[in-house]
Formats: structure tokens, sequence, C-alpha cells
């Protein structure tokens, strides 16, 4: 009877190790998070991405448990461990192409999706209450940072809000040494940036969409790899 390849086996053993301490390392971090009261402050974290969080523990799990099926199924040699494994990570890659075709079925969907919390947003914009304040004095670090003004309709998303002074400076205002045409504009009798928020925000998704799709083709490649390998050393084990 053939025996059991040991390059594959510790090979497979490497890979899942490696994939279990990335589990680790991710299950750690998001717990560190979801916990720790000095992380969400330093990372302004609030109520709306703790799912987020909650989802990274999730993935951070089942990458742990796989990797540990993985790594004993190898090194024990154990069919009922590496089938575990097997069926586990073809799970995985189902979901996750079951994922991307509803995405991209459902993208209208998800851009109505965007365009309503957007509004949803402005309404806080415009609001005097104490809680629509904190996220005032956020968004306007944001404008800030980014040069834009408001998110679907530049500084009428202020509404009364855009004449109130928060912080040093004022809502919306252009602040750059030498301001061009396509960035600024005049508002009210104020210089203030040109562009939407929303834009930046659509245009920040847009261009990092190629490197969640790159992300993604490289771990289906990955997993697939991962089930040749473990059904062959299932295979091997059950011809020993």
């Amino acid at each position: 009877m053939a025996g059991v390849s040991s390059c594959m086996k510790y090979s497979m053993f490497i890979f899942n190790f490696i994939f279990w301490v990335c589990g680790s390392i991710i299950l750690g971090v998001s717990i560190w998070i979801r916990v720790s009261k000095n992380a969400q402050q330093e990372l302004e974290i609030n109520s709306s991405l703790f799912a987020g969080v909650d989802l990274l523990i999730a993935v951070g799990s089942i990458i742990m448990v796989l990797g540990f099926l993985g790594c004993c199924g190898a090194i024990k040699e154990s069919q009922c461990m590496l089938l575990l494994f097997f069926i586990g990570l073809l799970l995985i890659l189902i979901l996750q192409v079951t994922g991307g075709v509803l995405g991209a079925v459902y993208r209208s969907q998800i851009e109505t999706s965007l365009n309503q919390t957007l509004m949803d947003s402005v309404d806080k914009l415009q609001s005097s209450t104490e809680e629509s304040k904190v996220f005032q004095e956020k968004f306007q670090k944001f404008e800030e940072m980014n040069q834009c003004c408001g998110l679907l309709n530049g500084p009428a998303d202020w509404g009364k809000n855009f004449d109130v002074s928060l912080g040093a400076n004022k809502i919306c205002q252009c602040e750059v040494q030498k301001p061009s045409a396509d960035l600024c504009t005049y508002f009210q009798g104020r210089l203030i940036y040109k562009m939407t928020c929303g834009d930046v925000i659509t245009k920040y998704l847009k261009s990092h969409l190629l490197i969640i799709l790159g992300i993604a083709f490289g771990l289906a490649v990955i997993e697939i790899l991962g089930l040749g390998f473990s059904m062959s050393l299932y295979c091997q084990i059950q011809r020993k």
C-alpha cells in the first residue's frame, strides 16, 4: 500500500499552523477592541461599528477552529479531522462565492442603502440635539481631513447649523494657501470646500473595491489549494 507523503503532510501542517495564528490574531485584536473602552475611544468606534467587530470575532474563531483541525488532521493523519476541515473550508468558499454573486446582483439595492444612510446622517447634521452635536463635531473633522463639505447637497446639508462654529474653525471653511476653483467655492460670502463628502465616500469605496476583489480572489485560490491538499492527504491515509 502507498504511504502518506511526508512533504504534503508537513506542508499541510505548516499552512494550517499559519492559518491558526492568523485566526488567533484576528480574534485577539477583535475581542480587545470589543471590550476595551480605551481602544474604542482611541479608534473612535461607535455602536454602529460593533457589528463589524463581532463579525471579525466570528471569522477569527472559525479560522482558528479550521486551522486546528487542519494541523491535527495532518500531523496525526486523522481522516475525521481532515474531512471536517474540508467540509468547513468548502462551506466558507461557497458562502464567499454566494456573497460575491449576491453583491453583484443587488448592487443597486446596496447603493440605495448607502444613499439612505447618507440621508439619515444629513438629518443629524441639521439637528440640534446633544447626540447630534457629537456627530457634527466628528463629521467636521472628517470634512477638514478630506477637504469636503456636507454629504449630498454640500453646505445645504447643515441647514441652520451652517453658520454655527464647531471648535476653532467654521463649518466647511476652505483652509488652503492657494485655493483653486476645483477645490473651493463661495457660499453665502464664505470660501468653502466644493466637493461633497458623499462623493469622497463613494470614490473611496469604488477605489477600494478592486482591492477587496483581489483579496477575495486570493483567498479563494488559497481555499481551493487547501481543499485539494486536504482531500489528497485524506485519500493517501485511506489507501495506507
